[in-house]
């Protein structure tokens, strides 16, 4: 148990020092106005580089990952049915679908799946 101790504070130092070193060696010395600003041709930009980010699209993608997770976590449910007693996968996969649905639901009802308002 003491050698295991002794190998994780070895891990954890050489670790700790490979991050100061990154933070150090990473580090810009010169930052003037020309080499922060994005380069268009050689010309000053026009307008601003940053476009505007739709929250709209962010938060369908959100519920779209989780949703993509949820899938994630059903197809195994089929791989294991014949290795469980039928009534607990029964009882774990209903509720697992249901609290699924209600989710659904709510993010309809609440209009977050329409694209455009």
């Amino acid at each position: 148990m003491q050698i295991l101790s002794i190998m994780a504070m070895i891990v954890l130092t050489i670790a700790f020092i490979v991050m100061i070193l990154t933070n150090f060696l990473s580090k810009k010395n010169i930052e003037d106005r020309e080499k922060v600003s994005p380069f268009e041709c050689g010309f000053d930009p026009i307008s601003s580089s940053r476009l505007p980010f739709s929250s709209r699209f962010f938060l369908i993608a959100i519920i779209f990952l989780i949703f993509d997770v949820e899938i994630a976590f059903i197809l195994p449910m089929t791989i294991i049915l014949p290795n469980s007693n039928m009534f607990i996968w029964m009882y774990t996969s209903m509720m697992f679908l249901l609290i699924l649905t209600i989710g659904l639901y709510h993010e309809w009802n609440q209009g977050s799946l329409e694209w455009a308002s």
